[in-house]
């Protein structure tokens, strides 16, 4: 349990941030998600406004105009967002390097593409599964659910495409995906958790074989 970063990319309702929060808790390790928008903000100097209010959205013509934040790390020279994501793929980088932890979103698994110790799973479930726990867990009203699910997955999808060159969602890009209306969110966690046992002992097999 020692040496795995998993990374969680998922639908908007498919509950995987839980899933993440409960997966680190159990293994004892390190949880980010906003939480890398704070770290970001410290280790750049950049205003923290800026990562919460661009979180996961693609570049925008419209972010140009910075003058009332100042030239921190020269943001006049590119569109803030490519900023903003620059900095935050230092700051995941940086914790990854810390320990083992969950990360979820903000394309971790392309960030960390490189690291042997990484498993990227992305979490998904039908429509009536995410207007129901976008309802009832997140406290968001009936009206207009479907459309808000549609338009943040879209959003997070053209993030993802942009920045990493490649399909969010599709199977290749990750090690492992999880359908929570049929395994549900024990289910999911359980899985997880005996996923990243079969990793890590498979890299102590590795690690002994290479002595």
């Amino acid at each position: 349990m020692k040496k795995t970063i998993i990374t969680i990319s998922r639908q908007h309702g498919s509950g995987g941030r839980e899933i993440g929060k409960r997966v680190a808790k159990e293994l004892g390790i390190a949880f980010y998600d906003k939480e890398l928008l704070t770290r970001a903000a410290k280790e750049s100097g950049i205003s923290e406004e800026l990562f919460q209010s661009n979180d996961e959205k693609p570049t925008n013509s419209l972010l140009y105009s910075l003058s009332m934040y100042g030239n921190t790390m020269g943001l006049y020279d590119m569109p803030l967002n490519d900023k903003l994501f620059i900095a935050q793929s230092k700051t995941i980088q940086n914790v990854a390097e810390k320990g083992p932890c969950v990360i979820v979103g903000r394309c971790a698994d392309y960030v960390l593409r490189n690291k042997p110790n990484v498993l990227n799973v992305f979490i998904h479930s039908d429509m009536e599964s995410k207007v129901r726990r976008v309802v009832e867990d997140y406290g968001v009203e009936s009206d207009n659910v479907v459309e808000l699910i549609n338009k943040t997955d879209k959003r997070r999808a053209n993030y993802y495409n942009y920045y990493t060159g490649m399909k969010w969602g599709r199977a290749e890009n990750y090690h492992l995906a999880l359908r929570t209306d049929y395994i549900g969110i024990d289910g999911a966690v359980e899985t997880l958790i005996r996923f990243i046992e079969a990793k890590n002992a498979e890299m102590e097999k590795e690690a002994a074989e290479a002595k």
